[in-house]
C-alpha cells in the first residue's frame, strides 16, 4: 500500500440448561434491537421537490460528527454497511445515500454542465442540508465520502458548500459525463480531501496523483494494490475502511 500526502442437583441442572438458550435467546433480540435503534432508514426532499431515500448510522454519544456516503453508479447504501460500522463504533455518524431512481444518463436532466448526472449533486447538497438539521448531528462537522460517480458528485456538492469540512474520494475521475473534477476541487480550496485509487485502475490512480495538486488544502494520497474500483476497494482492502475513519477523525475533529 502506497500512501503519501501533500501535506444443586438434576432439577437445577435441568433448570440451567433450559435457561442458557432463553437467556441467550434475549440477549440476542436485545442486541438486535439496540442495532435496529441505531440504524434508520429516512427520507428526504432535494431542492427540485424529488424525496430521496438513506440508511442514518448514529452512533451512542450525540450530537455527533456525520458523513455522508455517495454510491457509485447503479449500487446502493449496502456497499457502506461494513464501513459504516466502524464509523459508528468512532463515534462519527453516517448517512449512506441511494440516488434518486433516475441516476441513470439522461440528457433531459442535464444542467449547464451538459451532464446527465448533474441532478444528484442535488441529492447530496440535500444529504448534507438533513443531517445538519437533526439535534443529533454536530452540524459544523459534516464530512462527505463518495466513490466513483459518487466521488465526483461529493466534490460538486462540497465546493460551493463551506460547510462540509473534509472530503474522501475513491476512484474520483477527472470528467465523470460532464462532472468536472479540477475546478470544484480547487474550489474546495484549503479544506482537506483523501484521494484513494488501486494501482490497477490507472484512470482513476492518475487522476488522483493529479488531484493533489488542485486546491490550497491538505490533499492526502493512498495507493493500494489490487483492490479494484470504488466501493470494490472497501470489500477488498479491509485496511481502508479503517484508514476513512482515520482521516476523518484527523479532519473533522
Amino acid at each position: 500500500m502506497e500512501t503519501g500526502a501533500r501535506d444443586s442437583g438434576l432439577g437445577a441442572r435441568v433448570s440451567r440448561c433450559l435457561a442458557a438458550p432463553l437467556v441467550l435467546s434475549l440477549v440476542t433480540l436485545s442486541a438486535s434491537i439496540v442495532a435496529a435503534a441505531e440504524t434508520q432508514t429516512v427520507t428526504f426532499a432535494a431542492r427540485d421537490g424529488v424525496q430521496i431515500s438513506a440508511v442514518l448510522h448514529l452512533p451512542e454519544k450525540t450530537p455527533a460528527p456525520a458523513v455522508v456516503f455517495l454510491n457509485m453508479l447503479g449500487r446502493t447504501h449496502r456497499d457502506w454497511d461494513d464501513a459504516a460500522a466502524k464509523f459508528v463504533e468512532a463515534g462519527i455518524a453516517v448517512l449512506a445515500v441511494d440516488f434518486r431512481p433516475s441516476a441513470l444518463p439522461d440528457p433531459a436532466a442535464a444542467d449547464a454542465t451538459g451532464s446527465p448526472y448533474a441532478a444528484l449533486v442535488m441529492d447530496a447538497e440535500a444529504a448534507r442540508a438533513y443531517l445538519a438539521a437533526r439535534p443529533d448531528i454536530n452540524p459544523g462537522r459534516i464530512g462527505m465520502a463518495g466513490a466513483s460517480l459518487g466521488a465526483n458528485v461529493a466534490v460538486l456538492a462540497a465546493s460551493n458548500d463551506p460547510s462540509i469540512r473534509s472530503l474522501a474520494l475513491l476512484s474520483v475521475s477527472l470528467d465523470y459525463r460532464g462532472l468536472k473534477l479540477e475546478q470544484a476541487l480547487k474550489r474546495f480550496a484549503s479544506r482537506p480531501a483523501l484521494l484513494v485509487a488501486s494501482s490497477e485502475d490507472p484512470f482513476a490512480l492518475r487522476t488522483a496523483r493529479q488531484a493533489v495538486t488542485m486546491g490550497d488544502g491538505a490533499r492526502e494520497l493512498r495507493v493500494l494494490s489490487g483492490a479494484g474500483h470504488g466501493t470494490v476497494m472497501l470489500a477488498r482492502e479491509p485496511d481502508l475502511a479503517i484508514a476513512l475513519v482515520d482521516w476523518f477523525l484527523r479532519t473533522l475533529l
